[in-house]
């Protein structure tokens, strides 16, 4: 189990990552933002139905599933979200009338589930060895009633924020991959948001190095 702890003047709160913790999937990881906590596992390359077979490249498909009761649509919509982001970075022609599934399994919401989803999905990728052109994590904001930004918030700072951003950041050039935002906000915050956004990811993929370099190391 590989933790940090946010310094002095960081946005984030703790959190910390498992790889290869399952044995049935060929990729699996639990991420843990302060106690939001998923799990995550990655099944292929394998056989895809041919009503879904697409000739050039591999299918992805991604479930959420809750901590409780059946998924909703809320769930459908996160799902859609992952989905976009890991096609963006996995490289899928290599891989072509082929299916990956990522199954991410909630643990406990306290606030940022869908940033968190998203960093267990990409050490889940890593875990299963699969061809990525680029890493990426996800990051959430909100803006309360004072116009202040606060990132990585909690269930309750979401109750009482006006607007709430995550977005899914790239490991290349920190560029957005994906966006989902609700409530209210001018250009201007969105904007700040992006860069605050952008800001932290940095924590998050240097989180990523360590961790596998600390993995890696114990077996060379």
């Amino acid at each position: 189990f590989v933790e940090e702890r946010s310094g002095v003047g960081s946005v984030l709160r703790e959190y910390g990552s498992e790889q290869n913790l399952l044995s049935k999937p060929d990729g699996s990881a639990s991420f843990i933002q302060g106690d939001t906590s998923v799990l995550a596992g990655v099944y292929g390359p394998a056989e895809v139905k041919v009503s879904k077979e697409i000739y050039d490249r591999a299918t992805l498909e991604v479930v959420i599933q809750p901590k409780v009761g059946m998924a909703s649509v809320r769930e459908r919509a996160r799902e859609q979200c992952v989905r976009e982001t890991c096609e963006a970075a996995l490289l899928s022609t290599l891989h072509p009338r082929s299916s990956f599934t990522l199954v991410l399994q909630e643990v406990h919401d306290d606030g940022s589930l869908l940033s968190c989803c998203l960093n267990a999905a990409c050490m889940a990728l890593m875990d299963a060895g699969l061809p990525m052109g680029r890493l990426f994590c996800g990051v959430t904001c909100a803006i309360d009633a004072e116009s202040q930004i606060i990132t990585d918030p909690t269930a309750q700072q979401e109750k009482e924020s006006r607007a709430l951003m995550t977005f899914a950041i790239d490991s290349k050039d920190c560029s957005v991959m994906m966006s989902l935002t609700k409530g209210s906000f001018s250009v201007k915050e969105l904007q700040q948001c992006i860069a605050v956004s952008q800001k932290a990811s940095e924590r998050i993929f240097q989180f990523y190095r360590d961790s596998v370099q600390r993995r890696y190391s114990k077996i060379l």
